[in-house]
């Protein structure tokens, strides 16, 4: 089942689409909202699974639909939680500010607790009020889950995701040295976040999804060119249920929850930093990698930040070529 949210109000118009993203009916009768939707999921759930049976079916109205329409599938939420379960950007970071990254990022994951009282459209543009702050995209998957309780173990964890998306983490890259600095988190450096124009339940998925972790490439692109290619399943070090888990340790999670995977990073076929897509390698899903590859492999980052009229697009196809969640598409500043 795909579910999206078309902009209306704050909290948007829940809509059942089509597998093939081509077509919608309208679901606000059995749930106005995707949160009000997850709030009681298992009332709503058997009454959306066959909404989008029926519009499968095509025994049920139908609309076209846009993703230039949509609203991220959670507009709001309670929480977002972005770990940071590719250990192979974290260890890049710290090399090439020569930090030696401490044993323990191996295993226990790194997590912030970012803004969530307002996120992008998937086609909204990225503001920025200026380009000196360093503004950069980052190409994510994140989860969406039911109640979890405190101290929820891994098998509760798992069985909590609800709905899988794909994230752009807009972050403002200049911004963050200092801020880290005052010890204290992120703020200034991360503004709001884009997600997918749907949401698609782990079932849907198929063999893409086993129940821990999304198998997919997921495609990055910069002004129309390729960026990066990485596949999500592979070298990521904390799965959905460990980065669940760890949120929930000491506090219950609530319904709507978004949890997010951090930047997706592959390892080079060598063990070492991934190469460029011009040089074979699978590229990146953010600029500050490059630029640290580039700080690691030739003395300093070469590659510039985010500008005013650039183009991103992060989009994950199936085996067969079709758009698994749609496409995040937006200009810096437009």
């Amino acid at each position: 089942m795909k579910l999206a949210s078309l902009k209306h109000g704050r909290d948007g118009r829940l809509v059942v689409v089509s597998r093939d993203l081509t077509r919608y009916a309208d679901a606000s009768h059995i749930a106005p909202t995707l949160q009000q939707a997850l709030d009681n999921w298992k009332r709503h759930e058997p009454r959306l699974v066959t909404l989008a049976e029926e519009v499968e079916l095509g025994s049920v109205p139908t609309d076209r639909f846009h993703e230039k329409d949509c609203a991220s599938p959670l507009p709001r939420a309670y929480q977002w939680a972005d770990g940071s379960a590719y250990v192979n950007h974290v260890q890049l970071v710290r090399k090439a500010r020569g930090a030696e990254m401490p044993e323990t990022f191996w295993t226990d994951p790194l997590m912030y607790q970012g803004g969530s009282d307002g996120f992008l459209g998937p086609r909204d543009p990225i503001p920025l009020g200026d380009e000196a702050w360093g503004c950069d995209m980052e190409g994510e998957v994140a989860v969406i889950t039911g109640d979890v309780r405190l101290g929820a173990g891994r098998s509760e964890s798992q069985k909590a995701v609800r709905l899988v998306m794909l994230c752009n983490d807009v972050s403002l890259r200049n911004l963050i040295p200092e801020e880290l600095g005052k010890g204290f988190g992120f703020f200034h450096s991360k503004p709001a976040s884009a997600f997918s124009p749907v949401a698609v339940t782990p079932d849907e998925l198929g063999p893409m999804w086993d129940g821990d972790r999304l198998n997919g490439v997921l495609s990055v692109r910069l002004n129309g060119e390729l960026f990066g290619k990485a596949n999500t399943r592979v070298d990521m070090t904390f799965d959905f249920p460990a980065l669940i888990a760890h949120a929930a340790r000491t506090r219950a999670l609530s319904a709507g929850t978004i949890v997010g995977s951090g930047t997706v990073s592959n390892r080079g076929e060598d063990g070492g930093p991934g190469r460029t897509i011009a040089e074979g390698g699978v590229g990146y899903s953010c600029i500050a990698e490059l630029r640290m590859v580039e700080t690691i492999t030739q003395g300093a980052a070469k590659s510039g930040f985010l500008k005013r009229g650039d183009r991103v697009e992060i989009e994950m196809l199936d085996d067969r070529g079709r758009s698994v969640f749609g496409r995040i598409d937006q200009i810096v500043g437009g």
